[in-house]
């Protein structure tokens, strides 16, 4: 049975000074879910607070974005050695805002997902389709595409610790989501591409749902068998929302 990961996106809001009452707000509602794995994804400035401040190990940190070189002449950028060096462990790499609004391709996410990899971050890749790809019935095709080219080049020992999160691009701030059987219907089919491209290992690979995740659809849409939990944008914001995110994407009880 794969562990359910929920992780928090909080894009470009909250400064440091904001980010350490959300954790001393959030980190006790969540404390006793051994069950599950809890990531938060703040901007760049706020990751030293959250290093400090979050004492419960089971809460991660993760980066939103990262360049694949060690080092050099890269302006604004940020490199996966300066991320570690503050407790990061995971990494959200090809976020349909980066493809979107910076132009970032699949080659682009593969060279971020290969370097993650190599130093030892998880990453977090993002596949989604448009709704005009939706529209024209594009969306399997698309997604076959992203994932192919975005994972080239890893072993199956790879995709095994790797998280792929389903993100339609026509949901995301948008309050329209997929429903669960819409969402479960595509994560299925990634599952079944990565188990052709992969092998038996696509079975350990976990894959997340990321649109308008919120805590009255959290539970219906985690129960779903081949989804793994979520990424969670602006329902995230708000450290009882999340937790109650997180709750409801635990494991069922037998």
């Amino acid at each position: 049975m794969r562990r359910p990961f929920v992780a928090a996106n909080w894009k470009m809001y909250k400064t440091a000074h904001e980010a350490i009452p959300y954790i001393i707000d959030f980190a006790p509602r969540v404390e006793s879910f051994t069950d599950i794995d809890i990531v938060i994804a703040p901007p760049y400035l706020a990751l030293p607070a959250l290093a400090e401040t979050i004492t419960n190990k089971q809460i991660e940190i993760a980066a939103q974005n990262v360049h694949p070189e060690p080092q050099g002449a890269f302006t604004g950028e940020i490199s996966l050695g300066m991320l570690q060096a503050f407790g990061v462990t995971r990494v959200i790499i090809g976020h349909s805002e980066r493809r979107q609004l910076f132009g970032e391709t699949d080659t682009d996410v593969n060279a971020k997902t290969r370097a993650a990899v190599a130093v030892g971050l998880t990453p977090i890749v993002c596949v989604g389709e448009t709704l005009e790809e939706r529209k024209l019935g594009r969306t399997l095709d698309v997604l076959d595409q992203q994932v192919t080219d975005g994972l080239s080049g890893l072993s199956t020992g790879d995709i095994a610790d790797l998280v792929i999160a389903y993100e339609p691009v026509w949901a995301i701030g948008t309050g329209s989501n997929a429903t669960p059987n819409q969402a479960q219907d595509v994560h299925r089919h990634i599952r079944q591409k990565l188990r052709l491209e992969f092998g038996n290992m696509a079975a350990s690979c976990r894959i997340i749902y990321g649109g308008s995740v919120k805590p009255d659809n959290a539970a219906s849409l985690s129960a779903q068998p081949d989804i793994d939990g979520a990424l969670v944008g602006g329902a995230s914001l708000d450290p009882i929302s999340f937790a109650k995110i997180v709750a409801d994407s635990r494991p069922a009880e037998l």
